[in-house]
């Protein structure tokens, strides 16, 4: 068994999806089946689509805690030719401040309550508990890393994790122009109306909420992934009409927090699915 492969093991028993890296820090790239996303799946595109590629195709969304698949016979071949091993901090509930110099680190320090660090070539990684929109050059030489991002796994690791503060949130969040929509006044956010609803019954919305909860229930890994690609899939379907209120919300958060997930985490994969679409 390769090092890389043990490593890899080792973060899915414990919950953190591992993928194999290229020299270079950069993912296996699509097989010739997934070229160009013809197999359906669409990680540029901010949700991957059903693909059951055997091979780690698809960059941050090929991580899995499934040790028949970080184990299986593609998967040892790429561990064999990896130059490292990355994880994928949303799929984990993790947010990874990636600082790439001594002024960064300087001002994180700083800025930024203290939490787990972890060293690397050019600066360090801050790891808190929690998960967000990831966004390349929030400041100067820092980047944030959480959804539909990877990371480099690095040891040693130092500190306790400390939980996501706002002020890491803040660096993601843009200044609304004047042309924007005030804010609704809701704990969970619901989009208001947006065009012509096309919806012909009420049927049909509560179809799509049932095969949502459905989905959910029936995740056996990746739940935080899981939990954001439905949000993201029912929004996209039945967030611009008007039709989707608070007690539908509430149906998707029940269904996620029985899997596990923490009425925060929920709201982190709410916003951030708003925040995908734009609404």
């Amino acid at each position: 068994m390769s090092e890389h492969l043990r490593t890899a093991l080792d973060l899915a028993a414990s919950g953190v999806p591992p993928l194999p890296l290229r020299a270079g820090k950069v993912p296996f790239g699509n097989c010739r089946a997934c070229a160009k996303n013809a197999c359906g799946g669409r990680p540029n595109m901010k949700t991957p689509g059903p693909c059951a590629c055997p091979r780690p195709c698809h960059g941050w969304a090929a991580a899995t805690t499934d040790p028949a698949v970080i184990n299986s016979r593609t998967w040892r071949q790429a561990w064999r030719e990896a130059a490292a091993v990355a994880y994928h901090p949303g799929g984990a509930g993790l947010t990874v401040v990636d600082l790439d110099n001594a002024e960064a680190i300087a001002w994180a320090r700083a800025t930024l309550p203290a939490t787990r660090t972890v060293q690397t070539t050019r600066g360090e990684h801050w790891i808190y508990q929690g998960t967000m929109q990831s966004a390349n050059a929030v400041r100067p030489g820092i980047d944030i890393k959480s959804l539909m991002q990877y990371a480099r796994w690095l040891t040693p690791r130092e500190g306790a994790t400390a939980p996501l503060p706002d002020s890491v949130r803040a660096l993601v969040v843009k200044q609304p122009s004047a042309a924007r929509r005030a804010p609704q006044a809701l704990t969970v956010p619901v989009p208001g109306i947006r065009g012509a609803c096309p919806h012909r019954t009420p049927t049909y919305l509560n179809r799509g909420l049932a095969m949502a909860e459905a989905r959910i229930t029936a995740a056996r890994s990746e739940i935080h992934a899981t939990v954001y690609r439905t949000f993201l899939a029912v929004l996209s379907t039945h967030g611009g009409c008007g039709c989707l209120t608070e007690t539908h919300v509430a149906r998707l958060f029940t269904a996620a927090q029985a899997k596990g997930e923490s009425p925060r985490h929920c709201t982190d994969a709410w916003a951030n699915a708003l925040t995908a679409l734009g609404m």
